[in-house]
């Protein structure tokens, strides 16, 4: 297995401090939200500078997002951070579906954990992760933080991209405040507004979904007594979603009327007509009102990811409606995915063609849970009184059925489809995530054994380079992960850096096939031995 050092490069931490005399990074990335901040971690185990520009002189202090799922809690443990978001989130039980009288229609609740511990559906505090993720990069000193201030200008060339940045609410006359920074690549996780998303003169394309929401978020030392997992009410007149993703801090997303605007629920007595069947007995004063604004949930997709040396990722790719919980979650894929490739391509071990299966896989992917959903919205808060009654008689049906209960809370994304997935020898397995399990006698996650490079999985003893399990291990977890394997008539698997399955196979003869067809996209020290 190759590359498992993290690597560092010449220079002391810096974080939120001025830059380096040369101002030269690999990488600038602009934004520093949870996107951002896991990309220039992910970037920096693999041995890369990085320069990270916010605009916001510290924490955002609002949260956003408030769910991620298993896999990308996986993303979390990759950038060294899922010990401690385990301190500041919760598990959530699954999810109650109410009618207009907050009368249960359906409930599908999560009656176990999953095999590797880490739980499937988990909500936080977007600043409290924020904050992780800015701490933790105190122990990379290739990573420079800058906040306060914002890019203003991109130029690239055939080898490098120049950035102009300025102190953040500056004008354009204030020269002597510039600075420059010149980086091998840029990433703009910049947002939904997106200024690095309009230098490569992408075009964000509708997906047929916009609608306008009340997001409340409260502070109430007060248990509201609600079942402990998320409420959708599935209302034609007023859709609304509960969820407690704190010891004392609620979330609740009201859809507004059309003639309705979010000044008008400013005075709590007007706010409590719409949360009241959740917060209960709680007085006015038992209730801290963090915020109250209006969001426009959107569906849409960027046509154009990647202009030679400069490249979107997150809201500045793509935007999609809060009901599966996927819009961080679809970030951070981003920067599991783009991280290796980026790191591959300025080493000089793969060709600059290999980012091109960045948006190959990601677009695809990002757009299928999109239209999930899309669909999902539409089906819980769509249509009118005779789509209700329908609505409550198909779930009186299928709320009992367990196919359909596992298919609700099933976390699992689509599969990746592209260049850097092997139809051919992959099977079942092609564009999947290696399951996650822990192995070895200190009970670790098997990503920690992979490295930061392809490697090989399997159960024969006499493959150089990789990570042996064996079926007749006392270690539950090693037993499963040969289940896996045999369960796909296998005796490896050839994993890449983000845990994508890319082959699967019997013999080292189709293994060495395998490694042989990555030749075109990486050079040979990438290559598993």
């Amino acid at each position: 297995m190759m590359n498992r050092g993290e690597g560092t490069c010449n220079g002391k931490t810096r974080q939120d401090r001025t830059l380096d005399h040369m101002n030269r990074y690999d990488v600038l990335v602009v934004g520093a939200g949870p996107t951002g901040l896991t990309l220039a971690t992910l970037l920096a185990r693999h041995g890369k500078s990085v320069c990270v520009v916010e605009r916001h002189p510290g924490i955002y202090p609002l949260p956003r997002a408030v769910h991620l799922d298993g896999e990308v809690l996986r993303i979390l443990h990759e950038a060294g951070v899922g010990d401690a978001f385990a301190g500041v989130s919760r598990a959530t039980r699954g999810l109650q579906l109410l009618d207009a009288r907050h009368r249960v229609l359906a409930r599908f609740e999560r009656n176990s954990a999953p095999a590797a511990g880490l739980p499937e559906a988990n909500l936080f505090d977007q600043p409290e992760l924020e904050r992780l993720l800015r701490d933790n990069l105190a122990a990379h000193p290739s990573v420079t933080l800058l906040s306060g201030y914002e890019v203003t200008a991109l130029t690239q060339d055939d080898t490098q991209v120049t950035a102009t940045l300025r102190p953040a609410g500056g004008t354009s006359g204030s020269r002597l405040e510039e600075k420059k920074t010149i980086s091998a690549y840029v990433v703009g996780c910049d947002g939904a507004n997106s200024l690095v998303r309009r230098v490569i003169r992408a075009v964000r394309r509708p997906l047929g979904f916009e609608q306008r929401w009340l997001v409340v978020d409260v502070r109430s030392l007060v248990d509201f007594g609600a079942w402990d997992g998320v409420h959708q009410v599935c209302d034609p007149g007023r859709a609304a979603t509960y969820m407690r993703i704190g010891p004392d801090r609620y979330r609740f997303e009201l859809r507004l009327l059309d003639d309705e605007k979010p000044e008008e629920f400013a005075a709590i007595a007007r706010l409590r007509a719409l949360i009241d069947p959740w917060v209960g007995a709680a007085r006015d004063e038992q209730l801290e009102i963090l915020r109250a604004t209006e969001y426009t949930f959107r569906a849409c997709i960027a046509d154009t990811w990647r202009d030679r040396r400069i490249l979107i990722a997150g809201d500045a790719a793509h935007l999609t409606p809060p009901f599966i919980g996927q819009g961080m979650c679809a970030g951070l894929r981003d920067a599991m995915n783009l991280a290796w490739k980026l790191a591959a391509v300025i080493d000089g071990r793969a060709p600059a063609t290999l980012l091109d299966s960045y948006q190959a896989e990601r677009k695809p992917h990002a757009q299928a849970l999109i239209r999930l959903a899309v669909i999902l919205g539409r089906a819980m808060t769509g249509g009118g009184a005779a789509t209700a009654v329908a609505r409550r008689a198909i779930l009186a049906v299928v709320r009992n059925v367990p196919a359909v209960t596992a298919k609700i809370l099933d976390a699992t994304s689509p599969r990746l489809e592209g260049p850097l997935v092997d139809k051919r020898l992959a099977g079942r397995a092609r564009g999947t995530l290696l399951p996650l399990e822990r192995i070895g006698p200190d009970g670790v996650l098997v990503d920690r054994l992979l490295g930061n490079g392809f490697a090989v999985l399997t159960t024969d003893h006499s493959y150089p380079a990789s990570v042996v399990v064996d079926p007749a291990s006392p270690v539950t977890g090693e037993r499963r992960l040969a289940a896996w394997l045999g369960g796909l008539d296998a005796r490896w698997a050839l994993i890449r850096p983000d845990r994508t399955v890319y082959a699967v196979g019997r013999s080292k003869a189709d293994l060495t096939s395998a490694i042989a067809k990555l030749g075109p996209h990486l050079g040979p020290s990438e290559r598993p031995a």
